[in-house]
């Protein structure tokens, strides 16, 4: 949803197509209810117990990445700071489409940041 909402902003010019992956994150991070994730679980072609759960931690905190990448775009947009807008909107599209292939850019960033914390306190 988030590729694909980028894409049609890039190339319509309608970047106010970025609200709809942002609605839904800010209500998987505030309600626990993302109504996209909802529509896909209607897809699966398995029964949802037979698929591994993610940690919902780590769910929460690429969320929170993702709502905040897509709110820095879609205000860099309103105030017309194209460079910042295309920054954000492609920093967010990119970590969306490497976790469609298997890598979870968050999940390194948080893993890092436990790691940084860790060496810290020692």
């Amino acid at each position: 949803m988030i590729v694909i909402s980028v894409l049609i902003a890039w190339l319509s010019g309608y970047y106010w197509v970025l609200a709809i992956p942002l609605a839904a994150g800010i209500a998987g991070v505030l309600f626990d209810f993302n109504p996209v994730m909802r529509l896909a679980k209607l897809f699966l072609r398995k029964p949802p117990s037979h698929y591994v759960p993610e940690d919902k931690e780590q769910q929460k905190f690429n969320q929170w990445m993702a709502v905040g990448f897509l709110l820095l775009a879609l205000v860099s947009y309103a105030l017309e700071w194209t460079t910042a807008a295309y920054v954000f909107t492609a920093m967010v599209a990119l970590a969306a489409f490497v976790a469609i292939l298997g890598f979870c850019v968050g999940c390194f960033i948080q893993y890092q940041w436990k790691m940084y914390v860790a060496r810290r306190r020692r």
